[in-house]
C-alpha cells in the first residue's frame, strides 16, 4: 500500500471504502465487513487503517493456567503488537462474546498501543475510560463497561471473528464508527482510483439534490448521468 492510498483511506469513511471495493471489483457482492451496531470511542476521529495484529482474550472467568504462563503470554502479546512495520490496527476477539464483561480497552492499554504506533483498536469486547482515552487512537468496540474482570490473553496472531467479520493477522483493515471491513489484496492496485471515481460519480446526484427546486425531473436526469458514469 502506497502513501497516497493510505492518506486517502484515512480521509474517507468505511461505507465509502465498501462501495469503492465493489467499483474496483466491477460487481456487487463484497461481504468482508462487520454486521450489527458497534460503538466508537471517538466518532469524530475518522478512520483507522492498517494491517491487523490479532489476538483473543477472555475475562468472565479467572485463567486456569499458571500465573507465569499468563504473564509470559501477556508479554508475548505486547511484543507482537510492537513488532513489524506500520500502519497497523489491533484486532482483538473477546471469546466471551456476546456476554463480554472485561474492558480490555481503557486509558492505560490504549495509550500503550498508541505508543507502539498502532492507529486504533477493533474488538467485539468492552471499552471503558471514555473521555480519558488518548486522542488519535479510536476504539471500535462491542460494548462499554466499568471493569476489566478477569481479562487475560488466550491466543496471539490467530484468526479472529468480530461481529461476523473474520480477520487474519496481517489483513488490511479499515474501520470507523460504522464498523469495519477487510480490504481484499487484489483490489489494492486499483482502489485509490476507484475511491476517487466513486466520489466524483456521487456528486452527479448529490449536487443537484442539494439545489433549490430539485424535483423528480431533475433527479431522473441526475440519475441517468450517475448510471452512465458508473459503467
Amino acid at each position: 500500500m502506497n502513501q497516497s492510498l493510505l492518506d486517502l483511506l484515512k480521509k474517507v469513511d468505511t461505507p465509502t471504502v465498501c462501495n469503492a471495493i465493489e467499483v474496483a471489483q466491477g460487481k456487487r457482492g463484497f461481504d468482508a465487513f462487520t454486521r450489527g451496531t458497534m460503538l466508537c470511542s471517538d466518532p469524530a476521529a475518522g478512520a483507522m487503517v492498517g494491517y491487523a495484529r490479532t489476538a483473543r482474550i477472555a475475562a468472565v472467568a479467572p485463567p486456569e493456567e499458571p500465573p507465569e504462563v499468563i504473564r509470559q503470554r501477556r508479554m508475548d502479546y505486547y511484543r507482537h503488537m510492537a513488532s513489524g512495520t506500520g500502519p497497523s490496527v489491533t484486532v482483538v476477539e473477546d471469546m466471551d462474546f456476546p456476554h463480554c464483561i472485561g474492558a480490555y480497552w481503557g486509558e492505560i492499554n490504549t495509550t500503550v498501543h498508541k505508543g507502539f504506533g498502532i492507529s486504533g483498536a477493533l474488538t467485539n469486547g468492552v471499552m471503558r475510560d471514555l473521555g480519558d482515552l488518548p486522542e488519535g487512537f479510536p476504539v471500535v468496540a462491542g460494548s462499554i463497561g466499568p471493569s476489566h474482570g478477569f481479562v487475560h490473553v488466550k491466543e496471539i496472531g490467530t484468526p479472529v471473528s468480530i461481529f461476523g467479520l473474520t480477520v487474519q493477522d496481517g489483513d488490511l483493515v479499515h474501520a470507523d464508527r460504522h464498523g469495519a471491513l477487510v480490504i481484499p489484496p487484489e483490489v489494492l492496485e486499483g482502489l485509490e482510483q476507484a475511491i476517487l471515481k466513486l466520489l466524483e460519480t456521487e456528486k452527479l446526484v448529490l449536487e443537484p439534490a442539494r439545489q433549490p427546486g430539485f424535483d423528480f425531473d431533475a433527479f431522473e436526469k441526475a440519475w441517468q448521468a450517475f448510471e452512465a458514469a458508473r459503467t
